[in-house]
């Protein structure tokens, strides 16, 4: 935990994912990319490195959109603050969705709910590309960086790999180069 924390109220991380779990659209990095703005830019609860790091690990297990919001609250008061994050993240979720299933098997035949719907597609995707367009701004600052971003990118796409087993094959690859470098001094 740092000093920024110890200024954080519990009530606070649960309103502030309650209201990113309220207002995020799009899952995945286009929650992430909300996360993102409001923990690190507006708030300034982490930097943009713990950030990614914290992304990093969300990607490891289930939905990371879901483990990053852990990942902050736990980084700003420990395993309340994680709790308090992640149930504060779902609970508009949860029941949004329940309204929205409800919605949907009521009223799933009518051709305006179907054109709604094919509607957001594009906005999800535009916001993903966004994001990821940022986040590389931020990150990619090496040829090493480069040129590992865009063989993590062809693996994904082209060969179809496991985000898991990419980022296996990141911390291999990564650890292998340091250590060279640390020879080679």
């Amino acid at each position: 935990m740092n000093n920024v924390a110890d200024r954080i109220k519990l009530r606070e991380i649960f309103l502030t994912f309650a209201k990113i779990g309220l207002t995020g659209f799009g899952g995945g990095m286009a929650i992430v990319a909300l996360i993102e703005r409001i923990c690190v830019k507006d708030k300034g609860w982490l930097s943009d490195e713990e950030f990614l790091h914290g992304l990093a690990f969300g990607q490891i297990l289930g939905p990371f959109s879901l483990n990053v919001s852990i990942f902050t609250g736990y980084y700003l008061r420990g395993i309340a603050g994680g709790l308090l994050a992640a149930a504060g993240f779902l609970l508009p979720s949860f029941l949004l969705v329940v309204l929205l299933s409800w919605l949907y098997f009521t009223y799933q035949t009518l051709p305006e709910l179907q054109a709604a719907l094919k509607g957001t597609n594009p906005v999800v995707i535009g916001l993903i590309v966004v994001v990821a367009l940022d986040m590389g701004r931020k990150q990619i600052k090496s040829n090493f960086k480069a040129i590992m971003a865009v063989l993590a990118f062809a693996a994904s796409v082209l060969l179809n790999l496991n985000s898991a087993l990419i980022l296996l094959a990141a911390v291999v690859v990564s650890a292998a180069v340091a250590a060279l470098r640390r020879e080679a001094q």
